[in-house]
């Protein structure tokens, strides 16, 4: 098990976050996760460490959105999940994961950027109509940045947002799309050799937190309006992306 104080410094927030934003908001924030273990141990232990709290934290949001998901797009997803896992899995040790994150970055950020400015000029419009095509494309993006940099929720909710679905509906959707990516990637990652004693020890440790956060997000969720839900995962959509570019820029400059 880890014991470096400053390892747990960053990663008690880390999880709450974490949580928060499985639990209520569609898990876009959960993004910042790894970026913030990361500046104590390297990605990979980061994200070994985070995965097997992400699938307990699963089994949390699942039970509680099992009625409220999208079952029209959910197979169309689960397609898109699969070819991401797949591509992320063969490409882990060839990506460069610095121009993963600068490209997730700009898109999280430059879509509600685009939404506002719509809403702004009054044309806002209709929700859009699910696309096939669309939803197995950003499913496939949101595998591979999953498994690469566990940037998996930016690009899920461009797809998602503009289909203006019911909150709860949304985040159930969420749940169970990364509960099938999560579980897609534990077997390339024990075949990578992710998985060492230590990082399981630490995830234990760490369990209470992410579940708290994970409670703490459901809170939340029912308590926020619509209109106000939507305008946050916006916002957070955002600041992940702006988080992403700054993270992505950092690696490039720093080498």
């Amino acid at each position: 098990m880890l014991t470096d104080p400053y390892f747990y410094a960053l990663a008690v927030p880390a999880f709450l976050i974490v949580g928060v934003s499985k639990g209520g908001f569609g898990g876009g924030l959960g993004t910042l996760g790894v970026p913030l273990m990361a500046l104590a141990i390297p990605v990979p232990q980061a994200a070994a460490i985070m995965l097997p709290l992400l699938i307990a934290m699963d089994v949390f949001t699942v039970w509680r959105y099992r009625r409220d998901w999208s079952r029209e797009l959910m197979g169309t997803l689960l397609v898109g999940a699969v070819i991401g896992t797949a591509v992320g899995y063969w490409t882990f040790r060839h990506l460069d994961e610095a121009w993963i994150r600068l490209l997730i970055g700009a898109i999280a950020a430059l879509f509600p950027l685009k939404d506002w400015l719509f809403q702004l000029l009054g044309r806002a419009g209709e929700p859009a109509a699910p696309s096939r095509a669309k939803g197995v494309f950003w499913a496939s993006v949101s595998g591979v940045t999953s498994f690469i940099a566990n940037a998996g929720g930016p690009p899920l909710q461009v797809f998602l947002l503009p289909l203006r679905l019911d909150k709860t509906v949304f985040v159930g959707t969420n749940a169970i799309f990364f509960a099938f990516v999560n579980m897609f990637k534990l077997g390339p990652f024990i075949a990578l050799g992710l998985f060492a004693p230590e990082n399981l020890a630490t995830s234990l440790v760490l369990l209470p937190l992410a579940l708290a956060g994970i409670w703490l997000g459901i809170w939340l969720h029912v308590r926020i309006p619509d209109k106000p839900f939507y305008f946050w995962c916006n916002v957070f959509l955002f600041l992940t992306g702006l988080k992403l570019l700054w993270d992505g820029a950092s690696i490039l400059l720093g080498r």
